[in-house]
């Protein structure tokens, strides 16, 4: 996904909910602890949020991550974060409140290391790794998950991932 891409579908789903919702920028800016300044930015299309800020911004406002991406699943247009070249994301099942959860498939190089803010109460990511080896950061400690294997856990607390091998492909389901 190019740049513009990623940052039009961002501003696009932020505008579709402070328009549903009746909020202002500061509404917003107080929910998610995102200033108004850079929320005006991102909605004029002027910058790319990092994906912690997304996250940030997607747990604010109690929404999915995968509702601000462009819904198609075809590998070549996986959002390749402007500001994180090393993290792709495809979103396998985007969320649905039928199902109540989403998947992606993410692709770490580098041996990138994304750390992530608490997610909303409540929430659990389950991690199946398809390729290398991964290394998770829950419960205040790092696990270490290879190729074929799986982990769960809260992700109502801080939590990350890092590549401990040169390249991880891994299955993220995030059930809300």
């Amino acid at each position: 996904m190019s740049e513009n891409r990623f940052k039009h579908s961002v501003a696009a789903h932020l505008k579709t909910i402070r328009s549903q919702r009746k909020l202002s920028l500061d509404d917003v800016a107080k929910l998610t602890g995102v200033s108004k300044a850079m929320l005006g930015q991102i909605e004029r299309e002027e910058s790319s949020p990092t994906i912690a800020k997304l996250w940030q911004i997607a747990t604010g406002l109690e929404t999915s991550f995968s509702a601000f991406l462009s819904q198609s699943t075809d590998p070549e247009e996986s959002p390749s974060f402007p500001n994180d070249p090393d993290m792709k994301m495809v979103s396998i099942f985007p969320y649905s409140e039928a199902v109540n959860f989403e998947i992606h498939e993410i692709t770490l190089t580098n041996h990138h290391c994304q750390m992530s803010d608490p997610h909303a109460h409540g929430v659990v990511e389950s991690v199946i790794v398809v390729k290398g080896t991964l290394e998770i950061f829950a419960d205040g400690h790092w696990q270490t998950v290879r190729e074929g294997g799986s982990f769960r856990f809260y992700a109502d607390q801080p939590h990350g991932y890092r590549a401990a091998s040169q390249m991880v492909v891994f299955q993220n389901i995030v059930s809300y």
